[in-house]
């Protein structure tokens, strides 16, 4: 069996949510990562910020990204993966809710992250085409 563990990649760092997405950017850039979770007071997870949230949600809105905080941009229920989840499990969880990146969760800790990238690497060819398919099928593009 493997598990999200396995798979993810490390090092994967929480926003806080009272930061602004101009800080956000600047840490996704030093990262090299296109999404972070955003996290509570108490370190829980409240969200993801992408980077196209910051460029479609604040900067092409005309909001100022110095003045809007991740935590505003924080939509929805956040999902998440136990490290020890079989890797099954983390197909379903992005297929079932369209996503294409998953924070991983070990003792109510972040400890990484699964991408796209991440499965292409350990997913058969056929296992990674019905993947995609129906994270990109339903609507055309997936939600993060």
């Amino acid at each position: 069996m493997t598990t999200a563990g396995e798979i993810m990649h490390r090092g994967a760092q929480w926003i806080p949510a009272h930061e602004t997405l101009d800080r956000a950017a600047q840490l996704m850039r030093e990262l090299n990562v296109g999404a972070l979770p955003i996290s509570d007071e108490n370190e829980r997870l409240c969200g993801i910020l992408t980077d196209r949230d910051i460029v479609v949600g604040c900067v092409a809105m005309g909001h100022d990204p110095s003045k809007v905080t991740a935590g505003q941009m924080a939509q929805g229920t956040p999902r998440w993966i136990d490290a020890g989840a079989d890797v099954s499990e983390v197909i379903q969880e992005m297929q079932e809710h369209q996503i294409r990146r998953l924070p991983v969760i070990e003792n109510k800790r972040l400890v990484g992250m699964i991408s796209e990238a991440d499965l292409a690497q350990n997913l058969t060819e056929d296992q990674m085409a019905h993947w995609a398919e129906s994270v990109y099928a339903r609507t055309g593009s997936p939600r993060r």
